[in-house]
């Protein structure tokens, strides 16, 4: 998870509208989310048109289509959900899953564990983004990666083997 969910796994209060999830760019992978997606009933969500309309659109849902799709937007029975294959990091790199799994965190939210990128990464998408939603986010997002430097700080060193 990216985005204002994940922010909210580090303890942001900030509000979202919806999930922000960056995929691992495998067939299987494209397979286990459509699989997911279509149990959910999910249907494109599109700026401007009602869900009904949207619901409408000749779309297919499968690993081939979301595999080609750098970023799409779904309404499903649980929520909003954006599918997406990279971030941009503050100099509007492009980082994939790949890159970013070795500094996500795995937490508890909402009862169920959940791998989120880390809190670094998650500032970092938001100052390139440079939406006025991401200003009003930011200054909450340094405190909680503040809090996350003080945290490592604390710990002691691993052990030699570890």
């Amino acid at each position: 998870m990216v985005g204002g969910v994940a922010a909210r796994a580090y303890g942001a209060v900030r509000p979202t509208g919806d999930a922000d999830c960056l995929v691992r760019r495998t067939v299987d992978n494209f397979e286990r989310l459509a699989a997911a997606m279509l149990e959910l009933h999910a249907r494109l969500r599109v700026e401007g048109l009602s869900d009904a309309e949207a619901a409408a659109l000749p779309t297919r849902l499968d690993a081939t289509s979301l595999g080609r799709m750098e970023i799409s937007t779904w309404r499903t029975d649980a929520g909003d959900v954006d599918i997406l294959v990279d971030i941009p990091d503050r100099h509007g790199r492009h980082r994939r899953y790949e890159e970013l799994a070795g500094r996500a965190q795995r937490l508890d939210y909402a009862g169920i564990s959940i791998r989120v990128a880390g809190i670094a990464d998650i500032v970092a998408s938001k100052e390139w983004a440079d939406r006025p939603k991401d200003h009003e986010a930011l200054p909450e997002l340094y405190q909680l990666r503040e809090r996350a430097r003080e945290s490592q700080a604390d710990q002691p060193p691993p052990a030699q083997g570890d």
